[in-house]
């Protein structure tokens, strides 16, 4: 039998070690067992680079972490020179991927330092806490603060029900043991306290001057002590939740079991509010009995994935404790002049950026973060410090390139890599596979992809993409292209990889095990169920995708719900979709005769329909139905065939409905007055015709209302019109000038709606030819048109056949005179 010292790191005879070092004198005589546990702040430098300190002093046999026992067979990757933090540990249930949960670590993690000390010395190492299958099976967390600034340890969990950052603590967890309905703890940030009690009002500056910028010299051990003791303080005012007893009987198992397994000089890496519990050290049957009547544990399969620095940062709403990475990072990797070295960093991203900025900028930068720490009473400058003085110097006072500044460093964009070995599912092997092939390396930050569809590698890439997108994995969207190309082989992609994207893998594993199996799987399955608007987006993200295996079904499905659906306003919806998806084939390849045959059977049976669909229309509803009429047009306009001439019929009987009954009686003059223009623009209508058409409108039998929704729906889209045909300016005018001042005030809205949205040359070139007096001359007066000067009109010649790019024609044969006039 072996008997066992706990001491929380030099606090051996403290009050924290000292019940566990009676407990141990029952053993005396026997070998003992000596437990060191160190206290840290997750994710904090300071406690990272003391970890380190402690662990070289302490020469462990054995190296326990707080962290998911089931990951204990992947700790070995942590020593592989592909593993580059930040990552993650995942675990997901295996029936249920969206049930999962990640335990991330970063460079400065002091418990990344543990696993690969313990490596490097090839000692064992171990996680301890609750298992993360049990974890998941109690689902989100509740709770308050523990020590560290928001402990993490047991993972954040994700799937239904599952918050995180902030909202997760403001929800409450009935813990297994204790009975339900009894009031939890208060939140405490045990960081605001002790900073409040050393009678300061920042935590964080507190906390830096305290940990994060002090470098181990002396005891190594005294740090960990002096925290352990004012965390047994804390714990006296402010008990903690039910789960967290629950982490800590776990972990005490942990412990016993390390010490059972021979291990002499056992180190306990955990967050520090855990240590006075763990230093308690109570009975076996204690510890049994908070663990008793936990739910039944879920297969659950664990693996290590990515991570990102932004991820780690509260601004995201993960609650890791720390909102500033970028700037730990740097603390831990750049323990010598960190203030010059951050200065410098600054200063590159900046002229990176096309920022005036010196190498006096940086000296100037450091030397006013110097004085600004010593005016503020700090032992060293803090990020706030470092931050004012490089918008003083750097940004001349500007918050937007000091915005940048902490997007891109005080956060920071790293993403991690993890190895090939590790444990990963088919789905996401395929997809590591495409990214090397492709050369399409995933990154934290979002940057701008510009494919060129006319080449294969692009092309591939595009397919991956869209492909991604149908499985809900939107690592690259969309973009608007910076240069105006109405052509189909340009597309504009904005990448940005995020950590969470590896849980969705695992949840598409269920469609296939590769990425085109997988799309293909989901496609078919979206299209059983999805709606008539819902499938016309499939076909287009087949088309896109290249999945011809769904395909077929996706177009079976459309023509059903097509022929099924007669609601005027999902055909419109759906007939630009299913137009928009034609454009692509010449581009991709793709055969697209069955999309076009459904297409050319959606427009006709929605020009069937449309007519009755605007009859009794209110405002909004004729405001609606007029974006989809536009959008209609359009599609037609592509479909070609004999499809634009039955088109043009249903455009007529749109605008020959007039509401001579009342308003419900007809179509709204908004959509009657667009279906003029629109037959106007293609042609089908002169000018003569529909100024004919404007006159009825605009006559005293029709109702004001309904001839400024005419007008509206005429005019929009293209003024240039009244300025080309001054008989419709004209008539335009002398119908406002004949209203009455009510009408007037009434009809303004529509008015102003509609010139509003005239380009700005257009209405002042208006305004200036009404203001000059009557634009209709009277019938056969004006001064006779001027005869042709075809000796001016030749001179331009030249220049019209270089602008359009063709030969310049024989020059015109002079007119001769007549010799019987001039003999």
């Amino acid at each position: 039998m072996s008997a066992e010292v706990v001491r929380a790191g030099a606090a051996g005879a403290g009050a924290a070690g000292a019940g566990a070092a009676g407990a141990g004198a029952a053993g005396a005589g026997a070998a003992v067992a000596e437990v060191t546990l160190l206290g840290v702040r997750h994710h904090g430098p300071g406690s990272a680079r003391a970890v380190a300190a402690a662990l070289a002093a302490l020469q462990p046999d054995a190296v326990l972490v707080e962290g998911p026992p089931e990951a204990d067979d992947l700790v070995a990757a942590a020593a592989e020179k592909e593993m580059v933090p930040p990552v993650a540990l995942l675990a997901h249930v295996a029936d249920d991927p969206a049930r999962a949960a990640f335990w991330p670590f970063a460079e400065f993690s002091p418990e990344w330092v543990a696993l690969r000390h313990a490596l490097d010395a090839g000692v064992p190492v171990r996680f301890i806490d609750l298992p993360a299958a049990q974890s998941l099976a109690l689902g989100p967390r509740g709770g308050e603060g523990d020590g560290e600034g928001g402990d993490e340890g047991d993972g954040t969990v994700t799937g239904e029900g599952a918050t995180s950052g902030a909202d997760a603590a403001s929800e409450e967890g009935e813990g297994p043991g204790v009975p339900g309905g009894t009031s939890r703890p208060a939140p405490v940030d045990p960081i605001a306290e002790l900073a409040a009690a050393a009678g300061h009002t920042d935590p964080e500056s507190w906390w830096e001057d305290v940990v994060e910028h002090r470098t181990p010299d002396g005891d190594v051990l005294a740090p960990f002590a002096a925290l352990a003791e004012a965390m047994a303080a804390l714990r006296e005012h402010h008990p903690a939740e039910r789960r967290d007893l629950v982490r800590e009987a776990a972990m005490r198992q942990q412990i016993r079991a390390a010490r059972r397994a021979g291990h002499r000089r056992i180190a306990v890496v955990c967050g520090a509010w855990h240590v006075p519990a763990l230093a308690a050290m109570p009975t076996v049957a204690h510890d049994r009995a908070l663990l008793a009547g936990l739910p039944k544990k879920p297969r659950t399969e664990l693996t290590w994935v990515p991570w990102t620095h932004r991820r780690l940062s509260q601004h995201t709403g993960y609650g890791a404790g720390i909102d500033s990475p970028g700037w730990y990072h740097h603390l831990f990797t750049a323990p010598g002049q960190p203030v010059a070295r951050w200065m410098t960093r600054v200063a590159e991203l900046l002229r990176a950026e096309d920022h005036p900025v010196s190498s006096a900028h940086v000296i100037e930068a450091v030397r006013l973060a110097d004085s600004l720490a010593a005016m503020r009473g700090r032992p060293l400058p803090g990020l706030t410090e470092t931050l004012d003085a490089v918008r003083a110097v750097m940004c001349d006072g500007s918050d937007v390139a000091l915005a940048l500044v902490r997007d891109r460093l005080v956060v920071g964009d790293a993403l991690g890599e993890v190895p090939d070995g590790v444990p990963a599912v088919p789905l996401q092997r395929d997809l590591t596979r495409l990214q090397r092939t492709l050369r399409l390396k995933p990154e934290a930050a979002a940057r701008e992809l510009v494919l060129d569809l006319r080449k294969d590698l692009d092309v591939e890439r595009s397919r991956l993409l869209h492909r991604l997108r149908l499985l809900g994995l939107h690592w690259g969207r969309p973009a608007r292209d910076s240069v105006n190309s109405t052509g189909t082989f340009r597309e504009t992609w904005q990448l940005a990889w995020e950590p969470e994207f590896s849980v969705r893998l695992v949840e598409a594993g269920q469609w296939g095990t590769t990425v085109r199996s997988a799309a293909t799987g989901k496609a078919v399955a979206e299209a059983a169920k999805a709606e008539l608007t819902a499938l016309t987006a499939l076909a287009e993200q087949c088309l896109l995708a290249d999945l011809p295996d769904a395909l077929p079904e996706v177009m079976r499905a459309l023509a059903d719900r097509a022929a099924l659906d007669t609601d005027a306003g999902h055909l419109a919806a759906a007939l630009p979709a299913l137009v928009r998806t034609l454009r692509y084939g010449d581009v991709r390849g793709t055969d697209t005769s069955a999309l076009t045959a459904v297409a050319h059977g959606l427009a006709e049976r929605l020009g069937t329909a449309l007519p009755a669909a605007c009859t009794g229309l209110d405002a909004d509803g004729a405001n609606a139905r007029r974006a989809e009429l536009d959008a209609v047009h359009q599609a037609i306009a592509l479909l070609g065939g004999t499809t634009v001439d039955r088109w043009a019929d249903t455009l007529a009987a749109l605008a020959a409905r007039e509401p001579h009954g009342g308003p419900a009686t007809g179509v709204p003059g908004l959509l009657r007055g667009r279906a003029v223009r629109l037959l106007l623009d293609d042609g089908r209508l002169d000018a003569e015709e529909a100024g004919r058409r404007l006159g009825l409108v605009l006559s005293t039998a029709s109702e004001p209302a309904d001839a400024g929704g005419w007008v509206e729906g005429f005019v929009s889209g293209g003024g240039a019109l009244l300025l080309h045909d001054p008989v419709l300016l004209g008539l335009l005018d002398d119908w406002l000038c004949g209203v009455s001042p009510e009408v007037f005030t009434d009809l303004l809205p529509v008015l102003r709606r509609t010139f509003s949205s005239l380009e700005a040359g257009v209405r002042h070139t208006i305004g200036s030819r009404v203001a000059t007096g009557p634009l209709t001359a009277p019938a056969g007066g004006g001064a006779p048109d001027a005869p042709l000067d075809e000796e001016r009109a030749d001179a331009t010649t030249p220049v019209l056949a270089l602008l359009l790019g063709v030969q310049v024609p024989q020059p015109r044969i002079p007119r001769q005179a007549d010799r019987r006039a001039t003999a």
